[in-house]
This record gives structure tokens, C-alpha cells and sequence, in this order.
């Protein structure tokens, strides 16, 4: 265990817990809460949710550009989910509330299935950029909706207490490779099954 204002901690590790610790402080104020709320529009199923109503409009309309789109943006948050299960899975680092509530904090390589211990990267974060990116490449007049709403959904996660910026940062860096590794991997389809 490490106290969050230990000297051997990097000073950009610092700087990232002080500025979670200063936002968290928030997190019981009422705009915070419903931000909260709001921001779980990004969760795992709430995106799949998103995704499958898209291919499900596609269908209903018989727009195969749309049933395409949500296929794209299912994968890229497949992508993103499974790349940020990896990583959680092999990094241990306290979530700030438990920095705030507790005054210590973790980083390190290993093994947890605590949620208090699973802070890095961002989820929600992960998910709501691969599916944005998607979006603005498929439907580029809805790019700046969509990167507004991951925008929302990621830094509600600062006063909530839930992240550090680094998170943040991570998850949307793993966000748009999922993207770009989603739509590129449905071009490689698309070239294949025209050669035929």
C-alpha cells in the first residue's frame, strides 16, 4: 500500500491521483450523481443495446448501410471491452474514491476481480470512443453528437471518483484502435466478397 503523496510515485502519477482526488470530492453533488447516471449509457450492455438497435433498424428499414454501421460499431466495442478486460485483468490500481475515503493507493501488475482495484483503463471510456469513432466514419454528420456523448460518458468518471485521467486517456486510445481495427477489418471483408 502507498500513500497517494508518496515521493517514489512519479510525478505524473501524482499529478494524475491529485487531480482525481480534487475532482472526486465531488462526487455526492447532485449534478455529479445524475452525470453518473447518465454516463452509464456507456456500460457494456447499454452500448451493445445501442449497437443491436442499430442492426435492428437497418433491418426494419431494410437500409443495409445502417445493419453494416451497427455491425461496425458492435465490433469496436467488442474490441474495446475484450482489449480493456485484458489489461484490467492484469493491472491492479485502487480506483481514487478508494484513494479519497481510504488515503492509500495500489499500482501494480497483478490479479484482481475487485471492482475498488480495477480503475485502469476506463471502460466506459473504451467503449463509448470505439463506438463514436465508428459512427463518425459511417455517418459523419453525426461525428461531433457522437464524440460529445463519449466525451460526457468519460470525463463523468472524474468527479464520480471512478477514474484518474490517465484511465481516461488509455481508454481512448484503446477506443479508437478497436475502431480503427473494426472498420478496417469490415473493408478487408467488403474488398474480399467484390473479388469474388
Amino acid at each position: 500500500m502507498t500513500h497517494p503523496q508518496d515521493a517514489t510515485l512519479p510525478d505524473l502519477e501524482r499529478q494524475d491521483i491529485e487531480l482525481a482526488e480534487a475532482a472526486g470530492r465531488h462526487r455526492h453533488r447532485p449534478l455529479v450523481r445524475w452525470a453518473g447516471w447518465a454516463s452509464e449509457i456507456a456500460d457494456q450492455p447499454q452500448l451493445a443495446a445501442i449497437c443491436g438497435a442499430t442492426m435492428a433498424a437497418g433491418l426494419g428499414f431494410r437500409r443495409l448501410d445502417l445493419v453494416g454501421t451497427g455491425a461496425r460499431m458492435l465490433a469496436a466495442h467488442a474490441l474495446a471491452t475484450a482489449a480493456k478486460g485484458w489489461i484490467k485483468d492484469r493491472v491492479r490500481r485502487s480506483r481514487p474514491e478508494v484513494v479519497i475515503e481510504e488515503g492509500h493507493y495500489e499500482r501494480e501488475a497483478g490479479d484482481t476481480h475487485d471492482p475498488d482495484e480495477r480503475s485502469f483503463p476506463s471502460g466506459h471510456t473504451a467503449g463509448a470512443v470505439a463506438v463514436a469513432a465508428v459512427v463518425s466514419v459511417r455517418v459523419p454528420w453525426l461525428a461531433l453528437p457522437a464524440f460529445a456523448l463519449a466525451a460526457g460518458a468519460s470525463l463523468a468518471q472524474l468527479p464520480r471518483a471512478k477514474h484518474y485521467p490517465s484511465d481516461l486517456a488509455a481508454g481512448t486510445v484503446i477506443g479508437l484502435a478497436a475502431a480503427a481495427l473494426s472498420l478496417g477489418l469490415f473493408d478487408l471483408g467488403a474488398r474480399a466478397t467484390r473479388r469474388r
